[in-house]
């Protein structure tokens, strides 16, 4: 039975980096894979899917909130790979279940689990709820040695809490953090003071 995997990391965990070898490695063996990505991620251009080493390849499908996938897409293919899964929607990952169901292909998705505010992005909470495989891809923490868990935004060397939840960005923008400095470099006391700060920096804007 195919199965449906999510496999998650901060930022600079080599997600995309891991995608790509595993395109490689069936397409060396001669099977067929697709490659979908968010329409969400332009940083590359719509179509590249791109690691920070500098390895990329176009992805096949590129999906809108509104584009639904087409199991007919899907036959003969050995592999289903999904890159920035946490941009996709509830819907879209239900629609990925179904293809591993259905059409017997494992689905591979690699992506954030939550965003910089420590929330679980929408498609990553429906991928923590329907997948059959959770793993971890890990990577240390920007400022220790510690094992990275949250994605700190840090713009110009200031660590902050405003924006949209969805966001693009590279080294530029967000640092992959440990619990204590993301706490740390926020001036919280805790991670309960998330929203309390959210909502103050709300009330005043």
């Amino acid at each position: 039975m195919a199965k449906l995997y999510f496999r998650h990391g901060t930022v600079g965990s080599a997600k995309t980096l891991n995608l790509l070898a595993v395109a490689h490695n069936y397409e060396r063996q001669g099977k067929k894979v697709i490659v979908i990505k968010p329409g969400f991620d332009d940083r590359f251009g719509e179509r590249e899917v791109t690691s920070r080493a500098g390895l990329h390849r176009e992805a096949h499908i590129i999906l809108s909130a509104s584009k639904r996938l087409d199991r007919a897409d899907f036959e003969g293919v050995q592999c289903v790979l999904v890159d920035e899964v946490q941009f996709l929607t509830a819907a879209h990952i239900e629609q990925l279940r179904d293809i591993a169901d259905q059409i017997e292909v494992p689905v591979i998705c690699y992506g954030l689990r939550t965003d910089f505010r420590s929330r679980l992005f929408d498609g990553s909470r429906r991928l923590m709820e329907l997948a059959d495989s959770i793993e971890e891809l890990k990577t240390t923490c920007h400022r220790c040695n510690r094992k990275a868990i949250f994605n700190l935004k840090c713009i110009d060397g200031v660590a902050m809490l405003d924006g949209p939840s969805k966001q693009v960005g590279g080294d530029e923008t967000f640092q992959p953090v440990c619990s204590k400095h993301f706490v740390d470099a926020l001036g919280l006391e805790g991670i309960a003071g998330i929203d309390e700060t959210i909502s103050e920096r709300e009330l005043t804007q």
